[in-house]
């Protein structure tokens, strides 16, 4: 979702998160937790996240400043897109908001150094539903904007499992995920 944005002399402002313009763009959800983190050096890579259910979590993702490649990789078994990635520049500038469904792990890499990311989520986190997928997994094959520095990436990360190794907990409902912009 674009965020409008009013400039002035001053700066500008906008109306960061609006639960009716949602709603009216056919998503309700009630989210209960706000994250943020700082990455301090350009190559920095977080991901690729889930939770399991019954502690799955929609995201809503923004980058406050800097510049990131952010990444998305449809989990639900029997998906028609299951196994593929969907890519996006974001940039602080820009103001807009991605949507990360249950079913998906969640990724990025920054691309400027300093950072900021913003993400409010439907579900707490939950230490036993935590997953993910490994960044570097063939079948899944992510083209990274830059080479990947092995140092900018958590340990955890580093072991996740690839694709063909994960039981994923998440089914096909048969709703075709769509990347689009709402205004």
């Amino acid at each position: 979702m674009q965020n409008r944005v009013h400039v002035d002399s001053r700066g500008w402002f906008t109306e960061s998160y609006s639960f009716a313009r949602w709603q009216a763009a056919g998503i309700s959800l009630d989210f209960v937790q706000d994250n943020h983190s700082l990455s301090i050096r350009r190559g920095t890579m977080r991901g690729l996240h889930f939770q399991s259910p019954p502690n799955a979590q929609v995201k809503i993702f923004r980058c406050l400043r800097g510049r990131l490649f952010d990444v998305i990789v449809d989990l639900r078994r029997g998906s028609p897109t299951y196994g593929q990635s969907e890519c996006f520049e974001l940039d602080a500038s820009d103001h807009e908001l991605v949507l990360i469904p249950e079913g998906f792990a969640h990724g990025f890499m920054t691309l400027e150094e300093n950072t900021e990311i913003l993400y409010k989520v439907s579900r707490p986190y939950a230490p036993k539903s935590d997953h993910g997928v490994k960044w570097s997994d063939p079948d899944i094959a992510i083209s990274w904007p830059m080479t990947v520095d092995t140092n900018l990436i958590s340990t955890k990360d580093l072991n996740l499992p690839f694709l063909k190794d994960l039981d994923s907990p998440f089914s096909y409902d048969g709703l075709r995920f769509e990347v689009r912009r709402l205004e």
